[in-house]
């Protein structure tokens, strides 16, 4: 990974426009300032909304990062898996985590986006659909500019594959934004509107949403598409994401 000025040109930074929308982990560096709202709908951020909701702090960390179990003891926290037992990416698996609990949770892209961005120098929220209208307002009160990435999945080359739960979820967010929004933006937006009164059978339907329900995770991707559910906003600081509202 270059540096933000390598990964991403002047030209695709949207930066005459105060709400901006990007896609995927190669655009975070180039976030260095203002606001960055990482959206993985599935499933990340809305793992990190739960979690926060309950007071369990989340640390963010690379997928497969051979130094993420000496990290979490280092901070005292419990290191997330990707099996059926214990804490993992699975919202409903840190329902049961005592508040004060904290967890680190890797993913392939949410959680990297996060840490780039963070290491840039942008102020990170984690948004998903759940708590969209929360961020939203949040954001609108920092007077700085706003950036949403829909982190995406990837390709079994490890490209980038646009998900559709991301760019809805974007979309919720940028929706409740004021100021006015890039062309990229726009299109977000547009597409929520468009989803909006079909939100869980969007999810269920999409390409990600149907890859969880195959692997028996239906309830996650149920969970993932109730709208305004949470009024909580999850903030990166300190290398976790906490409550601030």
């Amino acid at each position: 990974m270059g540096t933000g000025e390598q990964a991403v040109p002047s030209w695709a930074g949207q930066g005459r426009f105060g709400v901006r929308f990007q896609w995927g982990p190669v655009v975070a560096p180039a976030v260095s300032g203002g606001i960055c709202v990482v959206v993985d709908v599935l499933r990340f951020t809305t793992a990190v909304d739960g979690a926060v909701s309950r007071g369990v702090a989340v640390y963010p960390y690379r997928w497969r990062d051979a130094t993420a179990a000496a990290f979490a003891a280092s901070a005292g926290a419990i290191l997330a898996s990707r099996g059926p037992a214990g804490p993992s990416l699975s919202p409903a698996s840190l329902e049961a985590l005592d508040p004060g609990t904290s967890v680190v949770l890797p993913s392939p892209n949410g959680s990297t986006c996060a840490v780039l961005a963070s290491q840039a120098g942008a102020r990170v929220a984690a948004g998903c659909l759940r708590n969209a209208t929360a961020v939203g307002h949040w954001a609108a009160t920092a007077g700085e500019p706003v950036t949403v990435i829909a982190c995406g999945e990837r390709w079994p080359d490890g490209s980038l594959r646009p998900a559709l739960e991301d760019l809805l979820g974007a979309g919720a967010i940028l929706a409740s934004l004021p100021g006015e929004p890039s062309p990229e933006a726009r299109a977000a937006i547009a597409a929520f509107r468009d989803a909006a009164g079909q939100l869980p059978g969007a999810l269920a339907e999409c390409a990600s949403g149907r890859q969880l329900i195959e692997r028996g995770q239906g309830a996650d991707v149920a969970y993932a598409a109730r709208l305004d559910a949470s009024p909580t906003v999850a903030v990166l600081a300190d290398g976790a994401f906490r409550s601030v509202r």
